[in-house]
């Protein structure tokens, strides 16, 4: 059997359901291509007892722990939710096809804990990723989204690509802001959220440019027109 497991975002964060299908697979593997872990792996295994193998987009894609899951129970660990990648969706579609039993093991996301900020859940968007720019190619389409979502007085949630630092997403958030004639005072920036280390900031880009010491994983939110009462938590 394939288990997709959502680890929460916490190294505690694992259910006890979860826990439970760790304990009886054969073998483990973490996906680590989609997010910056706030805990380190060792940390995982000491809370999982058992070993782990890092599983990066090529193995995943190529869908060969379905193959795995033919003849042995197989996890994969996902931080956050297990279905919030396109590419889970396709391990099951694909374990479907070939009459290999799978599960999906549920727990919170980042898409939950936005709603620490203040601001109303009901009232986000649809969710933009926002790449890591390279020297010849700088893709600027999550503005885009942001731009209809504004359209709508719908907020904007921003995820980071991995390895992507917040001083760069901030210079690259203002180009492109500038490109689509979107204008903005304030923004939020949220640290590690479900953590003991989590912060949310709401200020402007001018003050967060004299951030240094921002910890990953991170996301910038775009708030839109502001309820007053999420302006009173955002504020308070």
């Amino acid at each position: 059997m394939l288990y997709i497991i959502g680890l929460g975002l916490n190294v505690d964060g694992i259910s006890k359901f979860g826990l439970q299908a760790v304990k009886r697979c054969k073998k483990i593997y973490l996906e680590n291509y989609t997010v910056d872990f706030p805990y380190s792996e060792g940390a995982l295994k000491e809370v999982l007892g058992k070993k782990i193998v890092p599983a990066d987009r090529k193995f995943v894609e190529s869908l060969e722990i379905v193959d795995e899951a033919r003849k042995a129970d197989v996890a994969l660990l996902v931080y956050g939710s297990p279905l919030t990648a396109t590419t889970h969706i396709s391990l099951i579609e694909e374990a479907k096809r070939c009459g290999v039993k799978y599960k999906i093991i549920y727990n919170a996301s980042i898409l939950d804990a936005v709603a620490e900020t203040g601001l109303q859940i009901y009232k986000f968007g649809k969710v933009a990723s926002m790449p890591k720019w390279e020297k010849n190619f700088s893709p600027d389409s999550f503005m885009k989204i942001v731009q209809d979502n504004q359209s709508m007085k719908a907020h904007s949630l921003i995820l980071m690509d991995i390895g992507l630092e917040f001083q760069d997403a901030l210079n690259q958030l203002k180009i492109s802001a500038e490109k689509y004639k979107i204008n903005f005072k304030k923004i939020i920036l949220c640290q590690r959220l479900g953590t003991k280390d989590k912060r949310i900031s709401y200020k402007t880009i001018e003050e967060f440019e004299k951030y240094n010491d921002v910890k990953k994983p991170h996301c910038i939110i775009i708030p839109s027109k502001l309820h007053f009462l999420e302006k009173e938590v955002l504020e308070g």
